[in-house]
């Protein structure tokens, strides 16, 4: 039986889960399909050192210990990206959804950080 603090728990996840799905295969599509990305004129390598370093920025995210400096990294990453689609003329909305989503579920996990002492 599901008690309500199983509950609660896996609410509070359901973000994180999302968005770290999100990054993970943001990441290896990075890592592994680097020579079909041709954004912002980068190298190959540049490409497969920032698919690397989403899969980094996830991981510390998916630690609780950790989840601030990983949300931290994640949207400022995403917060880069949302000014590249707006300087290109390009739907920037859903980009900067998921820079929001990364903050809430950061704050859902990390709520006493985040509340009066």
């Amino acid at each position: 039986m599901i008690t309500i603090k199983n509950f609660k728990t896996a609410l509070i996840w359901l973000p994180s889960i999302i968005i770290a799905l999100f990054f993970i295969q943001n990441a290896f599509e990075k890592i592994f399909q680097s020579n079909q990305i041709s954004k912002l004129g980068l190298s190959n390598t540049s490409v497969i050192g920032v698919g690397i370093f989403l899969l980094i920025a996830t991981a510390l995210f998916l630690f609780q210990k950790t989840v601030i400096i990983g949300a931290s990294i994640l949207a400022s990453y995403m917060t880069f990206v949302v000014f590249v689609h707006i300087n290109k003329g390009k739907p920037f909305l859903l980009t900067m959804l998921i820079v929001l989503v990364t903050i809430v579920a950061a704050y859902l996990r990390k709520t006493k950080l985040f509340s009066e002492k």
